[in-house]
């Protein structure tokens, strides 16, 4: 099966200063995704409007198909790429922290609503998704959706595992000093669930906080394909689903489990 290449956007760093802004920084860095031959660009957590936003994340909440959906439709046809974003999402009066990602036809192929909230900014601002396992294919390649402190969650990536997720979708907004997570944590999923985890965040200061960069792309061999620095950059790798089959096939984590075992985790 024929690899499926991947662009990681780490960037612009701080908060732009209107959605516009952020759109065209992603035109630019889909542009340069697709010169170099990827499928699917991914980006940051609350990518368009940034993330340091208090209450004002209310009102530049949309919807799952509003102006920002269709902006980014339109960049991903443009370029015969997938385009998976984060985004404040409105529903209602509800608010979500949420990843959309958007086909190379301009069509919607999933929606995720982040189901594990970090902090008291993200407790207050936002309503944690219900749905933990929501998934898409692309290019025969099975895609699954989390979102920042999701994958730092064991359970969450192994259901994603078990469902038949080969490339673990990750935007994220990780601060300094937990430089931890993508140095160690990221690539130690990949390997424990035998699967390819992408890892986007953002980059710099931004209100109160300065997030690590670091952006990668994981493999279930415990390598890392491809690591962004601590600025502005676009990274790009291959997830091969023949290693992940190979690497699956050695390393039986999955075949091995003996959930009869676990029924106090629930």
């Amino acid at each position: 099966m024929t690899p499926l290449r991947i662009a990681l956007y780490q960037g612009p760093g701080g908060v732009p200063s209107s959605t516009a802004d952020a759109l065209d920084a992603l035109a630019g860095a889909a542009r340069r995704a697709a010169d170099a031959g990827a499928r699917l660009l991914l980006t940051s957590e609350l990518y368009l409007t940034g993330y340091a936003l208090g209450p004002a994340v209310h009102d530049l909440a949309e919807s799952a198909d509003g102006p920002g959906a269709r902006a980014v439709a339109e960049i991903a046809e443009r370029h015969g790429l997938a385009i998976g974003y984060g985004y404040p999402e409105r529903d209602g009066d509800a608010v979500f922290n949420s990843l959309q990602i958007i086909g190379p036809d301009g069509r919607s192929l999933a929606n995720y609503r982040k189901t594990h909230l970090f902090g008291e900014y993200e407790t207050s601002s936002f309503r944690p998704g219900t749905d933990p396992l929501v998934q898409a294919d692309l290019d025969g390649l099975r895609l699954g959706l989390l979102i920042c402190y999701d994958v730092e969650f064991p359970e969450a990536v192994r259901a994603h595992a078990l469902a038949g997720t080969q490339l673990l979708l990750v935007p994220t907004a990780l601060m300094r000093p937990y430089e931890i997570v993508p140095q160690t944590i990221v690539p130690a999923r990949a390997w424990e669930s035998q699967l390819y985890i992408a890892y986007a965040n953002r980059c710099g200061p931004e209100g109160d906080f300065t997030f690590a960069g670091l952006s990668c792309l994981a493999a279930p061999d415990g390598t890392v394909r491809a690591r962004a620095g601590s600025g502005e950059d676009l990274v790009v790798a291959d997830v091969d689903p023949d290693l992940l089959a190979a690497s699956r096939a050695e390393n039986t984590y999955l075949s091995d489990r003996r959930p009869e075992l676990y029924t106090s985790l629930l």
